[in-house]
C-alpha cells in the first residue's frame, strides 16, 4: 500500500469561509480545483490509482492570516472535526488525517492540538511562520513542548505570500516567485531557526516532517555543512561563534538526521534523487502534494509514483518510504 502522507483537502464546513474571506493568491487557486473541496471528486482521484490511499491535511491560507486569537482555535476545530468525519466515513480512501495547529491562539494551540490528537489525528500541521512571526518566538514554545511529549509528528508546511517582496525596494513579490522559489527558501529558513534557537535540542522528542524534501536544503549540503561550520566568519556585529558552541552537534547533522521529510517535489526527478541522497532513509515518507497540479489532482501523484517506482532500491526499503516510516513515526497502522 502506498500511503500518500501529505495531500490537501478542505472540509465542506470550512470551504465557504475561505471563499468568503476574500483572501488573495491561494484563495483564488483553491476555488479552481474541485478535488480540493468536493469529496466525490477527490474519492475518484484516489480510486484512479491502485493500492493507494491518502492522508488529509489543510492547505493554504494559514488560519492565522484569516483570523486572530480565539477565532483561530475555533476555525481549526472546524477543520479537524471535518477531517475526522471524512476519515471515519471513508477509511480505505483516507486512513488518517492531520490536525491543524492554532499557534495564534492564546495557548499557542496546545489545547486544540491535544483535542485533535485525542480525536484521532496522526499529528499536527503548522506553518513555517505564524502571520509573519518566526517559529522560534518564545510564545510558540508551549506548542513544541507539548508535541515533543506527545510523541506525534508535526507536518510543517511553507507559508509565504506575495506580500513577501523579492527585493527591499519593492512591496510585493512578482511573477509568483514567492511560491516557486519562496516556499523552498521559507522551509529551509524555518528549519534553521529551529536548529539555531536550540528548540531541536531542548525538545529531542520532536518529529517534524518538512514538506517538499525540505525545499532547498538537499542541494545546499556544502553550505549547511562546511559553510555553517564557520558560523560567524561572515558577520561582524555579533559573535555567532558563541551560537555554534551552544549546539550539541554540527548544524548539518540536525538537517540530515533530525528532520523528517516527504517526496512531494512536483514530479521533479533531480530533486527526488537529491532528497533521497541527503536524508536518512528512515526519515523519508511518500507524498505527492495532491491536488495542486495542472490536472487538478492526478499529475503530481502519478509522476511521484512513477519516479519512486523506477528507482533501484531494495523492496524492503521502498516499503518503508511507501508506508512503513509513516506508520512508525505516527504509531498507527495505515496500510491495508
Amino acid at each position: 500500500m502506498r500511503v500518500d502522507a501529505y495531500t490537501h483537502f478542505i472540509p465542506a464546513n470550512v470551504f465557504n469561509k475561505i471563499v468568503d474571506s476574500g483572501h488573495t493568491d491561494i484563495g483564488k487557486r483553491v476555488r479552481e480545483i474541485p478535488s480540493i473541496h468536493d469529496l466525490d471528486v477527490r474519492r475518484k482521484v484516489v480510486e484512479s490509482f491502485s493500492d493507494y490511499a491518502q492522508i488529509l491535511s489543510y492547505p493554504m491560507p494559514p488560519p492565522e492570516v484569516l483570523m486572530k486569537g480565539n477565532e483561530v482555535e475555533e476555525y481549526c476545530k472546524l477543520i479537524d472535526d471535518g477531517f475526522a468525519e471524512i476519515c471515519t466515513k471513508y477509511p480505505k480512501h483516507f486512513p488518517g488525517w492531520v490536525g491543524q495547529a492554532a499557534l495564534a491562539a492564546p495557548d499557542a494551540g496546545v489545547r486544540e492540538a491535544e483535542r485533535a490528537l485525542k480525536s484521532g489525528a496522526l499529528g499536527i500541521q503548522m506553518n513555517t511562520n505564524v502571520a509573519g512571526r518566526p517559529l522560534d518566538n518564545p510564545e510558540f514554545e508551549p506548542f513544541f513542548e507539548f508535541m515533543s511529549k506527545s510523541g506525534k509528528p508535526i507536518w510543517m508546511h511553507p507559508a509565504r505570500g506575495a506580500n513577501f517582496p523579492d527585493y527591499l525596494s519593492e512591496k510585493i513579490s512578482k511573477y509568483e516567485i514567492w511560491w516557486t522559489f519562496g516556499w523552498s527558501y521559507e522551509t529551509a529558513a524555518a528549519m534553521a531557526r529551529l536548529v539555531f534557537s536550540r528548540i531541536m535540542d531542548r525538545y529531542p522528542g520532536l518529529k517534524i516532517i518538512t514538506h517538499h524534501f525540505g525545499g532547498i536544503v538537499p542541494m545546499l549540503e556544502g553550505r549547511i555543512g562546511p559553510g555553517w561550520d564557520q558560523l560567524g566568519a561572515r558577520t561582524s556585529n555579533v559573535d555567532l561563534s558563541l551560537v555554534r558552541k551552544t549546539l550539541k552537534k554540527r548544524p548539518l547533522d540536525y538537517f540530515k538526521h533530525d528532520f523528517y521529510t516527504d517526496t512531494a517535489v512536483f514530479g521533479g526527478v533531480p530533486a527526488t534523487h537529491a532528497g533521497l541522497a541527503f536524508y536518512d532513509l528512515d526519515k523519508i515518507v511518500f507524498a505527492s502534494d495532491c491536488p495542486f497540479d495542472p490536472e487538478k489532482g492526478t499529475m503530481y501523484t502519478r509522476e511521484t509514483l512513477r519516479i519512486l517506482e523506477g528507482i533501484d532500491m531494495p523492496k524492503v526499503d521502498k516499503e518503508r518510504i511507501w508506508h512503513g516510516n509513516l506508520e512508525r513515526i505516527t504509531q498507527v497502522k495505515l496500510s491495508a
